[in-house]
């Protein structure tokens, strides 16, 4: 198969689909990589280390697309890219469908086979594509909220940690889940005063047992929940419904009994945000305020660290490349249940119940495709 990888084009998004190492993995199963020049500059990947690895450069996106059987990226295909799919190329990446009519409608026209990374499970229920850049997200969550917590970024001028005599920052993580755990994980390590929130008792038993006093749990009622925005110097929204729009958990009414200067980071704006008051931010202009309150939303977190991010994503994704490479796409998926979850798209048909729903498509089971 033809496996080829571009640069990503997104505002500030540094990562890239494939590794050297990860070109070297599909090269040795006797596949073509081509991969865009530049493509892993972000990541301090020169062309030298493709080309060592056994991958063509080619010199354009559109050259890659042209050739490729599976594009594999990182963010989602911008305009320009989805311009250039075809029917029945296959397209692997991260899609976040559900808050993106465009984008939909583009694939849906395309005819492409979109392998979604935020939808494929594994046999615990869990989101192992999505992990680790939810791990990374989490964690850059509260550095980022930090940064926007001192004065010159519009924050309170709070430090998270406080310093003796005087009290640290009290921070409200909406979310229980991989996102919340690593947020929570990094906010405590600092010291901060920290309640973790979420509606799964099992969730918040787990959560009490690891944190112990380090962290504090709640139960995600209404009412708890503007209680401690509230109360919150930082606010991490972290609330994930898989493949569909997040929820809208602090309302715009909330942000009135909120400190001024106080900190919102939504994590979740990759699926809308659960701020009824977010937007997407890019990394060159992360913030916005409303009412007194900064907003830190960008979509893409975990590009600014994009060395660490790359290769916790490659390590995952790369083995149901090779399978899809090896088998093709209907045999890898009709073999695993889990990577057949990630077909969203696929020949004018939208395969992903919850987008499907979310956005008005008929849907058509994965498995009527696969057959």
């Amino acid at each position: 198969m033809f496996v080829g990888t571009v640069k990503e084009i997104k505002n500030h998004e540094y990562r890239v689909g494939l590794t050297p190492e990860s070109a070297h993995e599909l090269v040795a199963h006797g596949h073509t990589v081509l991969v865009e020049t530049g493509a892993g500059a972000g990541i301090g990947a020169a062309d030298e280390a493709y080309v060592a690895a056994g991958a063509q450069i080619v010199g354009t996106a559109a050259e890659v697309f042209a050739r490729a059987d599976m594009v594999v990226k990182v963010k989602e295909p911008q305009a320009v890219e989805r311009a250039m799919l075809r029917e029945g190329q296959i397209l692997y990446t991260y899609l976040h469908l559900a808050p993106d009519p465009e984008q939909t409608a583009d694939l849906v026209k395309s005819g492409a086979v979109c392998i979604a990374y935020e939808t494929v499970t594994d046999a615990t229920g869990g989101l192992p594509l999505l992990k680790p850049m939810s791990q990374v997200a989490g964690r850059m969550a509260i550095q980022a909220g930090a940064t926007a917590l001192e004065k010159a970024h519009g924050g309170r001028g709070v430090l998270l940690g406080g310093v003796p005599g005087v009290l640290p920052a009290k921070v409200a993580v909406i979310g229980g889940g991989v996102v919340g755990f690593n947020a929570a994980q990094m906010a405590a390590g600092l010291g901060a005063d920290v309640t973790i929130i979420d509606r799964s008792p099992e969730v918040l038993e787990r959560l009490a047992t690891h944190f112990e006093s380090r962290a504090k749990t709640l139960y995600a009622g209404k009412a708890n929940i503007a209680a401690a925005v509230a109360e919150a110097d930082l606010v991490i929204g972290a609330v994930l419904v898989p493949g569909a729009a997040a929820p809208k958990l602090v309302t715009r009414e909330m942000l009135s009994t909120m400190k001024p200067g106080a900190v919102l980071v939504d994590v979740a704006i990759d699926q809308g945000g659960c701020f009824e008051t977010s937007h997407a931010t890019t990394h060159a202009e992360p913030t916005y305020v409303v009412d007194g309150v900064v907003h830190y939303c960008v979509a893409n977190m975990p590009g600014g660290v994009a060395r660490t991010s790359t290769y916790a994503l490659n390590n995952v994704t790369l083995p149901h490349a090779l399978a899809i490479a090896n088998l093709g796409w209907k045999a890898a998926l009709a073999r695993n249940v889990h990577l057949a979850n990630g077909l969203n798209v696929a020949f004018g048909k939208v395969t992903y119940e919850a987008v499907a729903n979310d956005l008005g498509y008929a849907y058509t089971p994965a498995a009527d495709l696969i057959g």
